[in-house]
């Protein structure tokens, strides 16, 4: 299953929620979303479970807790649909 994790403090890495997820279970992916032109984070991510129930888990367990200080918010990601085009300038 692929979560949502966001609200992250900027000073969080991957490492930091890897650990955090896998409490729960195994974690397969992690990606912390960066800024392509800074290489800075912008506070969500994304963390994949091999484990439906696992992940289920760790979404219970670490929705609206403290991770370095502020409250993350976890859930369920959304498929990424199709986006409109924009015009090339």
């Amino acid at each position: 299953m692929n979560i949502y994790a966001g609200n992250l403090p900027y000073s969080v890495t991957e490492d930091d929620l890897r650990e955090a997820f896998a409490a729960f279970g195994e974690v397969t992916k992690v990606q912390l979303i960066t800024d392509k032109f800074s290489g800075e984070s912008k506070g969500f991510g994304f963390v994949e479970m091999a484990n439906n129930n696992e992940a289920d888990e760790a979404i219970k367990g670490l929705n609206d807790t403290s991770l370095k200080g502020r409250d993350i918010k976890v859930n369920q990601a959304k498929p990424r649909g199709e986006r409109p085009s924009r015009p090339r300038y």
